[in-house]
């Protein structure tokens, strides 16, 4: 087992962190349109009913997956790969963007769905 592997190490860390952002979000979601605090994009600060979707679904939606990115660190604690630290640590940062990627993708389709276009 290589607890310094990065493909452990980077999920392990960060889906927690994820999981309990999604529940401070869910718990304490900001109540008004802001550029500071929550889930922020062009279409989630359309209007307030929007604003208040995406803050109570992306929180679940950063929950669910923190616990699936944890789960994903398993399989990095006991693979041996015969390749650099360095690729390690960039798959490692490549999954991280993707689960990020992924949030984001998930929820504007949700708000899509949900809103429309307009």
């Amino acid at each position: 087992m290589d607890l310094l592997n990065p493909l452990f190490l980077i999920p392990i860390t960060t889906g927690p962190f994820f999981v309990l952002t999604g529940i401070i979000m869910l718990k304490s979601p900001p109540k008004k349109i802001n550029s500071l605090y929550g889930y922020r994009t062009i279409s989630s600060m359309k209007s307030q009913e929007r604003w208040d979707f995406s803050q109570k679904y992306s929180a679940w939606l950063m929950i669910k997956s923190g616990i699936a990115y944890s789960l994903i660190s398993l399989p990095g604690l006991l693979l041996k790969l015969k390749t650099s630290e360095t690729i390690r640590t960039l798959l490692g940062i490549g999954m991280l963007i993707a689960y990020a990627a992924y949030l984001i993708l998930k929820t504007e389709k949700a708000i899509k769905e949900k809103f429309g276009e307009k």
